[in-house]
């Protein structure tokens, strides 16, 4: 005759799949979805790259733009919180702080001196005027 074994709570054997995890966790439970992105739009000019950063909910004081040569690198710090109330009492409150980031290459040089960016409406608008003479090259391989 075989021993027998009691399941417990944390026994594998009631592992439940992760398509249910959510259906089973309290609503005081729920924590907030990933941190947000940053969702790029990006045009070319004969004379410039046109971005478009969607960045909702972003402090203008918080976004940072940096461009070294052909890389450019978005960034900002988000803060975001969410309470709820049920008569007069908290049942839920969250916080949430911390950075997004978003870096990307372009074909050519930034020429960094005329580098235009405006923050209005949740949008970062960027213009990124190309460099004169600074086309990639391809080095052949010997």
């Amino acid at each position: 005759m075989g021993t027998f074994k009691p399941l417990t709570l944390f026994d594998p054997a009631l592992e439940v799949p992760s398509v249910f995890k959510g259906l089973m966790r309290p609503m005081w439970m729920e924590t907030e979805s990933l941190p947000p992105a940053i969702r790029l739009d990006v045009e070319e000019t004969p004379e410039r790259y046109l971005v478009k950063a969607d960045m909702p909910g972003v402090a203008k004081d918080d976004i940072h733009v940096d461009v070294d040569g052909n890389m450019v690198t978005i960034a900002a710090e988000v803060r975001r919180e969410k309470k709820e109330e049920k008569e007069g009492k908290v049942l839920r409150s969250e916080r949430y702080c911390g950075t997004m980031s978003r870096s990307f290459t372009l074909p050519v040089d930034v020429e960094f001196a005329k580098v235009e960016a405006k923050y209005a409406d949740g949008v970062l608008k960027l213009t990124l005027p190309k460099a004169k003479g600074t086309a990639a090259h391809r080095v052949e391989v010997h």
